[in-house]
């Protein structure tokens, strides 16, 4: 290609590197990052997430514990509900699902829940006996390990204890 400018034909015969390309190829090294600061930056970046993750997973566990307690108070709501238009709490056998599905109750006017009846943040159904041994009925979460009792994010979330 013939240069019809002065100055680039004179750039190009004082600099030899020009014509072959590798100019252009130097100035591309100069503008990225080099493999060690990527890696320094990875570094950073894991000690940073080695720091903040222990943090953050015991506050999901509350979350969850949080998030029963409200469900099971808004369940109780609505078996409220249903107690005032029925005369009484749905039986054990009955069950929640007597918020959605009459009985057989001659004054029965649900459903009482917009959806089916919810499961608790670990998926497992709320538990449900009435009469209750606590009150006219026991409605709990036996939480993340499925089982009674337990501590931390494994305690049991019951509507007795609100």
């Amino acid at each position: 290609m013939a240069a019809t400018d002065p100055d680039t034909e004179r750039y190009c015969t004082l600099n030899p590197d020009f014509s072959s390309g590798s100019a252009l190829v130097s100035g591309l090294n100069k503008k990225g990052f080099t493999l060690v600061e990527l890696l320094v930056v990875l570094v950073i970046l894991g000690l940073l997430a080695a720091l903040v993750t222990p943090k953050i997973f015991p506050k999901l566990g509350k979350g969850k514990q949080a998030a029963a307690k409200a469900q099971i108070g808004l369940l109780e709501q609505t078996l409220d509900q249903f107690r005032l238009d029925c005369g009484r709490y749905p039986t054990t056998q009955e069950g929640m699902g007597a918020l959605m599905i009459n009985p057989g109750i001659e004054n029965w006017d649900g459903p009482y829940l917009k959806k089916d009846v919810p499961h608790d943040p670990w998926g497992k159904p709320y538990n449900y006996t009435s009469p209750g041994t606590h009150g006219e009925y026991d409605l709990y979460s036996y939480a993340r390990d499925g089982n009674p009792g337990g501590e931390g994010e494994d305690r049991d979330v019951v509507n007795w204890e609100q």
